[in-house]
């Protein structure tokens, strides 16, 4: 990777880490639909001048019903299930969860793709099971004022990401990167109207909810975009899925630095295991030399 690609891999990774940030402070005023509303929106608004052609918007719509259904379980879903979880989790910790999403594409492949699980892949899925248990043993609490129900949504969309990943390459194999994004981005925001709309906030949110919302529609959805395909274009998909590892790092540290969260020991054991479980199932580390492949 060349020192460009892997200093955008940074930007990206740092873009993708605020996100979580920004719906901690964005999703309490504005609730979770409404947020993913602004975002999927807004962010549509900010990528179309640099990617929007006839052909394009052609190719959109001659594929309008697979990227509709692209659009709900790789946006829609996910975007809103961990809205919800920022409400009673704290940035970071969300990060660690959604981190596992590498871990239900492997599965989601082997159970209803026909895919296979390599030993290491397999010793990954154990891992991060692990990490995952480090993280959240304290926490799952299913009463009123417990986090259960927020890690679960945060599994959600893990699970959503997986299933996300896995239909894109089986019924959407034949169309671009851009076109994949920009059509499903669009159709998040068709789909997210009517909700959107119906949940908007009674109180009108402050002005630090609008910027937050903003942000996370502009920069950590409209420019990681393409700075991610600028990434795929120079380095290739490989090298791009080392942002998963990155993510929860700079989303703790934002966390940290920007709202007072806590760094607990076991927050640390349980990111150190989980992101190994990560990097195992995306064969990142590999068992058979005891090699780590660089990024």
């Amino acid at each position: 990777m060349s020192a460009k690609s892997f200093s955008l891999l940074i930007v990206l990774s740092a873009l993708w880490g605020a996100s979580f940030l920004f719906m901690r402070i964005g999703a309490p005023e504005f609730g979770p639909v409404s947020l993913i509303f602004i975002r999927m929106s807004v962010g549509v608004i900010a990528i179309l001048p640099f990617f929007a052609s006839r052909k394009l918007l052609n190719t959109v719509k001659n594929n309008a019903k697979p990227l509709l259904l692209l659009g709900l379980i790789n946006h829609v879903i996910p975007f809103t299930a961990l809205s919800y979880a920022a409400l009673s989790l704290d940035s970071g910790f969300t990060s660690l969860i959604n981190s596992t999403t590498p871990i239900f594409t492997a599965l989601i492949a082997a159970l209803f793709f026909a895919s296979t699980i390599k030993p290491s892949q397999s010793a990954g899925l154990v891992v991060a099971v692990i990490g995952v248990a480090i993280l959240s043993s304290d926490k799952m609490n299913f009463g009123s004022l417990g986090t259960g129900w927020a890690i679960a949504a945060g599994l959600l969309a893990a699970t959503s990401y997986g299933f996300a990943g896995n239909y894109t390459k089986h019924a959407l194999n034949h169309l671009s990167a851009i076109e994949i994004t920009v059509g499903s981005m669009l159709a998040s925001t068709l789909i997210l109207i009517i909700p959107g709309i119906y949940f908007w906030p009674e109180a009108n949110p402050s002005s630090q909810a609008w910027v937050s919302a903003l942000l996370l529609a502009v920069a950590s959805t409209g420019i990681a975009f393409i700075i991610y395909f600028k990434i795929m274009k120079e380095a290739g998909a490989f090298m791009a899925s080392n942002v998963t590892l990155l993510v929860p790092l700079f989303a703790v540290s934002w966390g940290v630095f920007l709202l007072d969260e806590s760094l607990s020991l076991r927050l640390l054991a349980g990111m150190v295991v989980t992101l190994l479980g990560t990097a195992l199932t995306l064969k990142l580390i590999t068992f058979k030399k005891l090699t780590i492949k660089s990024i």
